[in-house]
């Protein structure tokens, strides 16, 4: 008779054996093994030397002074007259970093922005710490 409370045993040995068969077989044939493909890439054409662009640097201190590429002062009140006639000459893809104290009014900030895409740059990007 059958006894319904005992648990069948699962001999696991044959599996791992043969397991560690097809892993020494495989170690010993993946060095060996080497597949190459010959293609024919397609001829690039000849690039223009790229330009280095220069970056252009606005910061603005917490007494609303804003300094251009560490060389040039402009009062807050004048930058947006001044910052035109300075990018006059200035190649428009050139990328904008515009740095300010935290202390500055939200507004302020908008405001450099502001005039800065009205000048008709468009990669402008606000340069935080951290």
């Amino acid at each position: 008779m059958y006894n319904y409370d005992q648990k069948p045993e699962l001999n696991i040995t044959p599996l791992v054996d043969v397991m560690l068969v097809l892993l020494a077989i495989l170690m010993v044939t993946a060095p060996v093994l080497e597949y190459e493909e010959n293609i024919n890439l397609p001829k690039g054409s000849h690039s223009k030397k790229v330009e280095t662009v220069k970056n252009i640097t606005i910061v603005i201190n917490k007494n609303r002074d804003i300094i251009v590429n560490k060389k040039n002062r402009y009062k807050f009140l004048n930058f947006a007259d001044s910052f035109v006639l300075f990018s006059k000459n200035k190649n428009r893809n050139t990328p904008v970093h515009i740095r300010a104290d935290k202390n500055l009014k939200y507004e302020d900030v908008v405001y450099i922005l502001k005039t800065v895409k009205e000048a008709g740059f468009f990669k402008v990007a606000l340069i935080t710490d951290g």
